[in-house]
């Protein structure tokens, strides 16, 4: 989060890029959800980042800023209330064209998630949600990949998210040609890996690490509404 907020660095660059498109689609849910058609809310989406970009928002950003999930959404609020008529409703943010593949799969996106009464504030903080434990996700495949056991990540990735019931332990050696308990160590580390990992980009986003905790609380607090 800091990384993205110093200007004129390759590493602000890739962390800017990484943040918008990591957190493009919780903002277009967001919009969505507040009663804009699908084309006004990626209007307004792209438009916000492009100004998010052009303005530097980040540049200064500081550890007393809080949670950035907190901070962007307040951002694009004030966006949605303040700028976007004086913006002159730019199309697609201007001459950004950024997040165009993320665009043009949102609504259909949007349009396949479950149905229920939750708030906006609510289906951001479960997009985000979402979005983030993608991104563990593939972080934690590169990994694994790099090792060259990116088949047996296929095969027992659903235990990260399902549990122990998503499919027999015996079932998943006999697939791989291990045995059962080798099965069961491998899912152990996968997990535990991943809570590092998840752990990891939450401390990236909050300005204290005693924080982490309490956001993992909040977070996963979404999708018990």
């Amino acid at each position: 989060m800091l990384a993205a907020g110093r200007a004129d660095s390759l590493e602000s660059s890739a962390a800017l890029e990484t943040l918008c498109r990591t957190y493009w689609y919780p903002l277009y849910a967001f919009a969505r959800r507040q009663g804009h058609a699908p084309p006004d809310a990626e209007d307004l989406t792209q438009s916000f980042f492009a100004s998010f970009l052009e303005r530097n928002y980040l540049e200064g950003l500081s550890s007393e800023r809080g949670r950035f999930r907190a901070f962007l959404l307040a951002c694009f609020k004030h966006f949605l209330a303040n700028e976007w008529d004086r913006a002159g409703r730019l199309k697609r943010g201007g001459d950004r064209e950024f997040i165009s593949l993320e665009a043009q799969s949102a609504e259909t996106r949007y349009l396949e998630e479950p149905a229920d009464h939750l708030s906006p504030d609510k289906v951001y903080d479960r997009e985000w949600t979402l979005a983030l434990l993608n991104l563990v996700l593939t972080r934690l495949r590169a990994e694994v990949r790099a090792e060259g056991h990116e088949v047996q990540f296929d095969r027992l990735k659903v235990f990260l998210t399902l549990g122990k019931g998503a499919r027999p332990y015996t079932e998943v050696a006999s697939d791989l040609g291990l045995t059962e308990s080798a099965v069961k160590v491998a899912v152990h580390r996968l997990r535990r890996r991943y809570r590092e990992l998840l752990r990891e980009e939450i401390a990236q986003t909050l300005s204290r690490p005693e924080q982490v905790q309490e956001e993992i609380h909040a977070l996963f607090g979404a999708f018990a509404s």
